[in-house]
């Protein structure tokens, strides 16, 4: 449920977390990063940094500037002012990510955890099992026909969690248990209703299944993309996979090498909730029209 009024709890002497409900859904995030957006543009003093999360926000302040029921208060006022959610609009940009479903890389992976680690069904077989889809080719068209929403990041700089706009994409996993040692650095990855990416090469537990050559983490900074930060995305905003072959990964994967490649994103949209529940009232959700 999404909360009539937001939850406070001291996160240590420093950090406060805000809780807005106990569900995991589209609305509930979507609230989480519009009363961070007022909060940042109420530039409060002694507010140090927000960090949105899937169903809460953390509020980092200066004890001295300001005290924790002070900071509280200050971000329930701005709660109180919200009134319908239906009238939220919020800026998101829309990032075009390249994708090579059923790559070498994650099935070698995946080869290796069950070497070394446990014996598993492979992740792309297991997903179109669990989702009762027809095959691989079907589970390539369910996972990229929707548009997904940036909810959070965390875990490992610049790993975003990607809810599918459109629920007729919706597709559920367990995570591995015991998780890898290690995963591919540009890794797709799904566990429980949200998909990932790998910023880079670490453990992990999402079923693995696709490999983007784009970067999404730099912390060199190479690439324009990350002239002003080390993570592509932010909270709030979406990416759109498109589907490519092994020649375009080596194209593409070429140029992020050669520091030419330019990242394919729009910055001039702004996301409608009203819009956006218009449209799931026309659509049948029992349905896998892909």
């Amino acid at each position: 449920m999404i909360y009539e009024e937001p939850q406070f709890r001291p996160g240590g002497d420093r950090c406060i977390e805000a809780y807005f409900g106990d569900e995991m859904s589209f609305d509930l995030n979507f609230l989480v990063h519009s009363v961070v957006r007022l909060v940042r543009e109420a530039d409060i003093d002694g507010i140090i940094e927000l960090i949105p999360e899937m169903a809460s926000m953390q509020i980092s302040y200066d004890p001295d500037c300001i005290s924790y029921g002070d900071a509280s208060r200050e971000v329930m006022s701005l709660f109180r002012s919200i009134g319908s959610l239906e009238s939220l609009e919020l800026d998101s940009r829309m990032f075009y990510v390249p994708l090579f479903y059923f790559d070498p890389w994650t099935r070698d992976c995946v080869d290796d955890y069950r070497k070394t680690i446990a014996e598993k069904e492979w992740d792309g077989d297991y997903l179109v099992r669990l989702n009762n889809l027809e095959s691989l080719d079907q589970l390539k068209r369910v996972h990229s026909a929707s548009d997904y929403w940036v909810a959070a990041l965390g875990f490992w700089p610049g790993l975003c969690s990607l809810m599918p706009l459109d629920p007729r994409s919706r597709l559920i996993a367990p995570k591995y248990d015991p998780p890898r040692t290690w995963t591919p650095k540009g890794t797709i990855g799904h566990g429980g209703a949200i998909t990932a990416i790998y910023p880079d090469r670490t453990p992990g537990g999402y079923q693995i299944f696709a490999r983007t050559p784009m970067p999404i983490w730099d912390r060199e900074q190479r690439l324009r993309a990350f002239q002003d930060s080390l993570a592509l995305f932010k909270p709030g905003d979406r990416v759109r996979f498109q589907p490519i072959d092994r020649e375009e990964y080596d194209y593409i994967d070429a140029k992020v090498r050669d520091g030419s490649y330019v990242h394919n994103y729009v910055e001039y949209e702004r996301f409608s909730i009203r819009n956006y529940h218009a449209w799931l009232a026309t659509l049948d959700e029992t349905e896998r029209p892909f």
